[in-house]
């Protein structure tokens, strides 16, 4: 089996004559934690677009393990194990938390949003539901509904719903957005949890949890790629450091 598990060979994305993503060519290793970043604007978010069938590109590769995903549909590219998560917080907020997790257990099945089957049925999700929340951390909010969970909360119950649909990679969008040191800190160990066996591509702003956590990081700007490598070569990269903040810094920061 080939070493990259996610590649793209000139991806590019064109909006009425302006191209927010050039030419970007990326390699994803298998069982990494591997980071986009780069200044507002970048095309870190239309990359993710692509990458899930969000957008179609106007030009160059998807591969998926091997196989080229360029056409394919979103929940094509889901089913190969290809899941996304959002930057903004997605559950159900009127159903319980375990409820929420027992929804996204039945799309492996073919059962999804079956709300009419029977309890005795939807009972069998629960054992495995409740694993994944106390993963989580979530196991005492079980019988609340999502609503009621704090911002921190809900978004590690959208970790807990991704992983409920046992994906082969998961892409995180701005997991981190919106959260205090706590929760970053909460956030960043299910990360690191999740991770152990399967490949997460994130787009992170927060600096600091892309120096801890990822195996390599990828700097975009302006829809290209600037730079390439793990936190301490691309943080003293001076193409990056004039991206970020202008001449004169002698780093990155990761506390940025």
């Amino acid at each position: 089996m080939s070493d990259s598990i996610l590649e793209t060979r000139g991806l590019t994305k064109e909006f009425r004559g302006f191209t927010a993503v050039h030419g970007v060519d990326l390699k994803i290793r298998r069982g990494t934690i591997h980071a986009l970043i780069g200044p507002n604007g970048a095309g870190k978010t239309t990359v993710f677009n692509l990458l899930t069938k969000f957008l179609e590109p106007s030009a160059g590769q998807i591969l998926y393990n091997g196989a080229d995903i360029t056409t394919e549909r979103p929940a094509a590219v889901a089913r190969r194990g290809l899941v996304r998560s959002f930057q903004i917080s997605a559950v159900f907020p009127h159903i319980s938390v375990r409820d929420n997790v027992r929804v996204a257990l039945q799309r492996p099945l073919g059962n999804s949003f079956h709300f009419w089957r029977s309890e005795r049925v939807l009972d069998r999700l629960n054992e495995r539901a409740m694993a994944l929340l106390d993963a989580v951390g979530l196991t005492q909010f079980a019988g609340i509904p999502a609503a009621s969970l704090s911002y921190g909360r809900k978004r590690a119950l959208e970790i807990a719903t991704t992983l409920a649909l046992d994906p082969e990679m998961m892409l995180l969008d701005e997991p981190t957005s919106g959260l205090g040191q706590e929760d970053i800190g909460r956030i960043t160990d299910l990360i690191r949890d999740a991770a152990r066996d399967r490949t997460v591509l994130m787009v992170e702003h927060n600096l600091s949890v892309v120096s801890d956590l990822c195996d390599v990081i990828t700097v975009l700007t302006r829809g290209r790629i600037l730079a390439e490598g793990d936190y301490k070569t691309v943080s003293a990269n001076p193409e990056v450091i004039e991206a970020y903040m202008g001449t004169g810094h002698a780093a990155v920061p990761a506390d940025a």
